[in-house]
C-alpha cells in the first residue's frame, strides 16, 4: 500500500518486489481479490485518487506473478486444517497451503502466518 500513496517503502518489501520480478512468485486465487482491497482503501480515505489506484494495480498486473487456480479448491479441506491447526483465518492459510503444496517460500510480514510457516517447515521470507 505504501507505494500506491509515495510513501517511504520498507527496504524488506523493496527486496521482496526485486525478487519477484527476478524469480516470479505463485498467489492463492484470492490474492487478486486482497491486493485490490488494501489499493481501495486508500482511495476511500481520499489520499489516492481512482486513477492512481488503477495504476497501481496495472504495475502489479506486470509482476510475473502466477495465479494458483486450484488453491480455492483447496479451502474447505486443507485451507480450513491448516487454518484451524495454527488459528489463522481461512485467507491466510491459502497461502500457507500454497507454499506447503508447491514447497515454495512463503513472502509475508504477518507474525502470525510467518510463526505457522515456519512451524510446517516453510522458509518464510520478510516475517
Amino acid at each position: 500500500m505504501a507505494l500506491a500513496l509515495d510513501e517511504e517503502v520498507p527496504a524488506e518489501i523493496v527486496r521482496l518486489f526485486e525478487r519477484i520480478t527476478d524469480e516470479g512468485a505463485t498467489v492463492p486465487s484470492i490474492w487478486r481479490y486482497e491486493v485490490a482491497n488494501v489499493l481501495l482503501l486508500p482511495v476511500r480515505r481520499q489520499r489516492i485518487d481512482v486513477e492512481s489506484f488503477q495504476a497501481g494495480l496495472a504495475d502489479l498486473e506486470r509482476l510475473p506473478v502466477a495465479v494458483d487456480g486450484s488453491s480455492s479448491d483447496r479451502a474447505w479441506d486443507e485451507g480450513a486444517s491448516i487454518a484451524r491447526r495454527h488459528g489463522l483465518t481461512v485467507y491466510d492459510a491459502a497461502y500457507l497451503e500454497l507454499a506447503i503444496r508447491l514447497a515454495l517460500p512463503l513472502a509475508t510480514l504477518d507474525r502470525k502466518l510467518a510463526q505457522a510457516a515456519r512451524a510446517e517447515g516453510v522458509e518464510v521470507i520478510g516475517g
